[in-house]
């Protein structure tokens, strides 16, 4: 029996005897609530299309403690596989069993049956929106009372049709909004995007889903995952939740602080899609994520984080578990995770331990708790001042030093000294910093060379390869170097706002003088664009290609804000200007 049901016999115990009827049907409710810990779960549809699957994984996810798992089978083409006839039995058998295990879930309205034949199958079904609403509308009133979140279609522009717009996206959000709530008023109702689409979530309000929702979804995968391939750059994934709110303060500031749920989030255990860093194996990599991601995701306001996913599946090695059921260590750094930091940590603030390295403070029931790791691939000495509780996440092993030597592979301080609580209580109501505070600048730029030298803007291959292109006498980094193309604009500097800007990039052909052209694709408000493409004149001299820009909006759905195309060129420095100041 987990802990939180062992409270809620203890409470519903103290409800009865002291007749506070209204006090236990508000715990009551909570069993619904997905939103109640940081710590969820979520499964691909092979281990999540009834009950029968869910006993493979569910049991494993409760004993550490995880209380919330993403959704129920609750598929359009689940519920009405013929138009008008109706089908719970494997909805209540799921729902049934979830509730016999103690975990809260949500549902989510999806997909277009075969007999809809006013839409194509993979599509929004927005020619059949009083179909799509009496779907919403009849499996709401069935699962009154049982599932309080309900999604709105699975990480859209994905799955919608090849023409469908965020408008078309709009029409269902808004039709589904206004059934649910009919069906039950006390439900809550959330809009999603793919990765960090932000600019597709404010098409969409824009369009009409304004006041049409009560919270949003997001899967940041690549975001999140590069905190873990790119060390040093957590400030791509710690800003997501200030700029998704900036977003909702201008296009529906009456939910800028709706929660943020972060319904798929994961890491490759193995595979084609797995990542070795370092000395690491790409299971211990997926523990790191773990730790990173959930740390991270808390720091900045996450209201849950539901893991994708508990068991191998129809995805690949994603799982804390194998397909077999055997467990891997990011499933003991899930459980670790769950065990320090409580299921309601409360965020203290940050540091930078040697003033580089971030540091995130939380208190738990039991304590304080320090979520650390280096932030370059080369390990670093920290003094913590006095001996500390060092636990290893991956494993659950604990010692005990006032010193330790941090790599990308994170630890938890059980017990944090009070000189770095008091450090990182001062900094809370400050922004995350990636190499200095860029909030009021002009400018950022980045210069190559032997080392890269970068003042609020970010190159995807950053120094660690730098030396390796080196060019005209170390002044100029190959335009053909793999991630030495790709741009991260500081989010303290510019994100979401749309203002003018310049980029400015020096550059010249390469030692052969063959011909290159320089092509910037960039974030818009409609996404991804390409700009002119510039003519490089020579090599005899640096010239100096400008784009004036004016439809800029950086929110890095794909991590990145602008890129130049690979080509036969040398790059000396790049910058970006705001026009506006």
């Amino acid at each position: 029996m987990t802990q939180s049901m062992k409270r809620l016999e203890v409470l519903a115990v103290f409800c009865m005897t002291l007749m506070a009827g209204a006090s236990c049907a508000e715990k009551a409710a909570n069993s619904t609530d997905v939103t109640q810990s940081p710590f969820g779960i979520g499964s691909c549809h092979s281990n999540n299309w009834g009950a029968d699957p869910n006993t493979r994984w569910i049991p494993q996810m409760t004993a550490i403690g995880v209380m919330s798992h993403r959704t129920c089978n609750t598929g359009w083409s689940e519920v009405e596989p013929q138009e008008g006839k109706w089908t719970f039995t494997n909805f209540d058998a799921q729902m049934n069993y979830l509730e016999s295990q103690h975990i809260a879930f949500g549902g989510i309205f999806n997909g277009t049956p075969k007999w809809n034949t006013k839409d194509k199958g993979g599509t929004l079904p927005v020619n059949n929106l009083a179909g799509w609403s009496k779907y919403v509308s009849e499996v709401v009133k069935h699962a009154k009372g049982r599932i309080k979140y309900w999604e709105v279609w699975n990480e859209p522009p994905n799955g919608t049709g090849r023409d469908q717009t965020a408008a078309d996206y709009a029409k269902i959000v808004m039709a589904a909004y206004d059934a649910a709530k009919a069906a039950d008023p006390d439900c809550k109702v959330g809009i999603a995007a793919k990765s960090v689409a932000i600019n597709y979530l404010a098409q969409a309000i824009k369009a009409g889903a304004k006041g049409h929702f009560d919270y949003v979804t997001l899967h940041p995968y690549e975001v999140a995952g590069c905190t873990i391939t790119l060390p040093g750059s957590e400030m791509v994934y710690l800003q997501i939740a200030g700029t998704l709110r900036k977003m909702l303060a201008a296009q529906d500031p009456a939910k800028a602080n709706c929660p943020i749920i972060f319904t798929e989030l994961g890491f490759a255990a193995g595979g084609k899609y797995s990542t070795t860093i370092g000395t690491f194996s790409a299971p211990d990599v997926q523990a790191q994520a773990v730790v990173k991601f959930y740390t991270m995701g808390i720091a900045q306001g996450i209201n849950c984080i539901q893991w994708f996913e508990a068991m191998d599946g129809d995805s690949g090695p994603m799982g804390l578990m194998t397909g077999k059921g055997e467990k891997r260590p990011g499933y003991a750094a899930l459980a670790q995770m769950i065990k320090y930091f409580g299921q309601h940590p409360t965020y203290l603030g940050w540091l930078l331990l040697n003033d580089k390295h971030y540091g995130f403070v939380f208190q738990s029931a039991n304590g304080t708790v320090l979520s650390t790791w280096a932030a370059t691939s080369a390990s670093d000495n920290v003094d913590f001042g006095q001996p500390v509780k060092i636990v290893n996440p991956s494993n659950g092993d604990v010692s005990e030093a006032a010193s330790y030597t941090l790599s990308i592979a994170p630890i938890l301080i059980d017990g944090v000294p009070d000189k770095l609580v008091q450090q990182a209580k001062a900094n809370k109501a400050k922004p995350f910093t990636w190499g200095g505070d860029y909030t009021g600048a002009k400018s950022v730029s980045v210069t190559m060379g032997e080392k890269n030298v970068e003042k609020g803007l970010h190159t995807k291959s950053a120094d660690s390869i730098a030396k390796d292109v080196l060019a005209y006498g170390g002044s100029a980094r190959s335009g053909g170097v793999p991630g030495g193309n790709v741009f991260m604009v500081d989010p303290n500097f510019l994100s979401y706002d749309t203002v003018p800007i310049e980029i400015s990039v020096v550059v010249r052909r390469n030692e052969a003088n063959d011909p290159a052209k320089l092509t910037l694709t960039y974030e818009s408000t409609s996404g991804y664009k390409k700009a002119e493409p510039y003519e490089v004149p020579d090599n005899k001299e640096w010239h100096n290609a400008k784009w004036k820009i004016d439809d800029a909006q950086f929110v890095s759905m794909w991590a990145y804000n602008f890129t130049l195309n690979s080509g036969k060129y040398f790059v000396q420095s790049v910058s970006v200007t705001r026009l506006d100041k």
